[in-house]
C-alpha cells in the first residue's frame, strides 16, 4: 500500500535562499514548526538524525537516509522503522523556478508499508497540517530578507 501526500507554496525568493534555509538544519529549531530537529550533512547516502511531528502533537525521532541533494533543487530522504515493509517514508522537498527571484516550492512523501492503511487518516490530518505549517514557515523566513 502507497499513500502521498503533497503541498506547494510559491515563495518570492530566489532558490539559492530557499535551499540555504532547507539545507541549515541547525537553524531548523528557531524557524520550523515541523522539522523542529535535523542533524546531519546534506548528502547523499548520509544519515540525518530527524524530529518532526505538527504542532500539538508528539514529535517523531527518525534516521533517514539522504537519497538526493540536488542544490537549488532537491532534497529528498526515506526514513523508514526497524522491519522492513512495515513503514517508511521517502520525504521530497523540490524547489521548482517559477519566475524572476520567484520558486514553487513543493514538498510531498510517499509512504509505503502494511501500517499506511492504519495511519491514514492521521497522515491526512497531521502530516499534511505539518508539511503546510512548515512552507508557511519557509516562506515568511525566506522573503524576509
Amino acid at each position: 500500500m502507497a499513500k502521498e501526500i503533497r503541498t506547494e507554496i510559491d515563495i518570492n525568493a530566489p532558490p539559492e535562499r530557499v535551499w540555504s534555509l532547507l539545507t541549515d538544519f541547525a537553524a531548523f529549531p528557531s524557524w520550523n514548526p515541523f522539522i523542529r530537529k535535523a542533524t546531519g550533512e546534506p548528502k547523499v547516502g548520509t544519515r540525518l538524525d530527524v524530529s518532526l511531528g505538527a504542532s500539538g502533537t508528539k514529535p517523531m525521532g527518525f534516521k533517514p537516509r539522504v537519497l538526493n541533494a540536488d542544490a537549488n533543487r532537491e532534497l529528498r530522504w526515506l526514513g523508514r522503522l526497524a522491519i522492513p515493509g512495515l513503514f517508511s517514508g521517502e520525504h521530497i522537498f523540490t524547489i521548482e523556478p517559477a519566475g524572476d527571484a520567484k520558486v514553487r516550492f513543493v514538498q510531498r512523501e510517499i509512504f509505503k508499508g502494511l501500517l499506511v492503511p492504519l495511519m491514514a487518516k492521521s497522515l491526512d490530518v497531521n502530516a499534511k497540517r505539518g508539511f503546510e505549517e512548515m512552507n508557511q514557515a519557509l516562506k515568511q523566513k525566506a522573503e524576509s530578507g
